[in-house]
């Protein structure tokens, strides 16, 4: 493993841990402030979602490109903007800073640290809000970092805010963010049998705006995030 490729994948674990923890955490409290009024709830959770998305993007982009998304990184290698070699360790920090996020948004409250969500979310709608909320975070990363590449962090942050709420299931819009939320009881959960159906409808969301992006901007191409140098980069409720 080189230096470049270290930095990388330890950007992607600390940006998708800090992503859960901020997920998980404000919905434990917008729940706790706002136990009657899951529209406050909701709010809450969005916001603190969309803030922690611009910073994290913004600060650890340049490093690894600031996927924090299996389905960001796949995307990236069907476009050859990332090498094969380092794929399956992106999507090892993901997963793992995915757990390591909701993990420590529970010791931070003081709940048990691993649960068994409760949460139904088995819906049609839900599941193709799914496929909905993926390709259209695939769509603003790929059309912003072609227009105005160093506006990417707001435009994906601002597309997750908007999406929690035009969305039937507060877009996840990302594998190991599904996963790991499986594995929290509370406001932000999703029951274990339900997370198939969602990854399923993410894949295929993010497969169909990859499609329509290679023919939509064939020229200046697609990027996840600005990147400084070829090592950072070498080629997101």
């Amino acid at each position: 493993m080189t230096i470049s490729a270290a930095r990388a994948y330890v950007a992607e674990l600390l940006g998708t841990t800090f992503l859960l923890a901020t997920v998980v955490g404000s919905g434990v409290m917008a729940q706790t402030l706002s136990p009657q009024n899951l529209g406050v709830a909701l709010l809450a959770n969005a916001v603190a979602t969309g803030g922690a998305l611009y910073v994290l993007i913004l600060g650890l982009g340049p490093i690894s490109g600031g996927h924090f998304n299996p389905v960001v990184t796949l995307i990236e290698l069907a476009f050859r903007r990332i090498p094969r070699g380092r794929v399956p360790g992106y999507l090892l920090a993901q997963i793992v800073g995915a757990f390591a996020g909701v993990v420590l948004a529970h010791a931070m409250f003081g709940l048990d640290l691993v649960q068994s969500s409760q949460h139904v979310r088995s819906s049609g709608g839900e599941r193709m809000s799914e496929a909905v909320a993926t390709f259209g975070l695939w769509l603003v990363i790929a059309s912003a970092s072609r227009s105005r590449p160093a506006a990417v962090p707001a435009a994906v942050a601002l597309y997750i805010v908007a999406a929690y709420w035009f969305t039937a299931s507060t877009s996840f819009a990302n594998p190991a963010v599904t996963l790991a939320r499986s594995f929290t009881d509370t406001f932000t959960g999703i029951r274990p049998v339900d997370v198939g159906p969602f990854i399923a409808a993410q894949v295929v969301g993010g497969a169909a705006a990859a499609m329509l992006t290679r023919w939509l901007l064939p020229i200046a191409g697609v990027h996840s995030a600005p990147a400084p140098s070829p090592s950072a980069k070498e080629t997101s409720p």
